[in-house]
């Protein structure tokens, strides 16, 4: 098991980290949000040098971590370690990504969204306009 002082994961894997904590903290990871993911991993230009089968492997080894007892702060300072300070706004968009896959946030999901922006710094005017744009690009009729 990987402990936050072990070798650094590199910004991709961080990025997955973060789309899966959100999925996964309401205890279901669905369809909509691993859908999310995966567009996410194909069409934003932070992953264009990224291989798509990696995402898999990165979503089990977070996985794993989160059922430690410790496991959610383990993978939030791993995240932090591994995000240069220009990507925590991208790591910020890409949750809000996954929290708007779905018709409704979950309180889960919206207690790890705020969890994610103290952790990773994300300004609070920045994070509502983030939030507005996942909500405006995931909006249904």
């Amino acid at each position: 098991m990987r402990k936050p002082t072990d070798s650094m994961i590199d910004h991709h894997s961080a990025l997955i980290y973060v789309m899966v904590l959100v999925s996964a903290c309401d205890g279901d990871m669905t369809d909509l949000e691993l859908e999310a993911i995966g567009e996410n991993v194909r069409h934003l230009p932070i992953f264009k040098d990224y291989s798509g089968d990696q995402v898999m492997a990165a979503t089990r080894e977070c996985t794993a971590m989160l059922s430690d007892s410790d496991g959610l702060d383990t993978v939030l300072t791993i995240i932090e370690q591994a995000l240069p300070s220009k990507l925590r706004e991208t790591a910020y968009a890409v949750a809000c990504d996954i929290a708007a896959a779905d018709p409704k946030a979950s309180q889960e999901e919206l207690r790890m969204l705020e969890l994610i922006r103290h952790r990773l710094g994300v300004d609070r005017l920045c994070a509502a306009a983030i939030e507005r744009g996942a909500r405006a690009r995931h909006m249904r009729l």
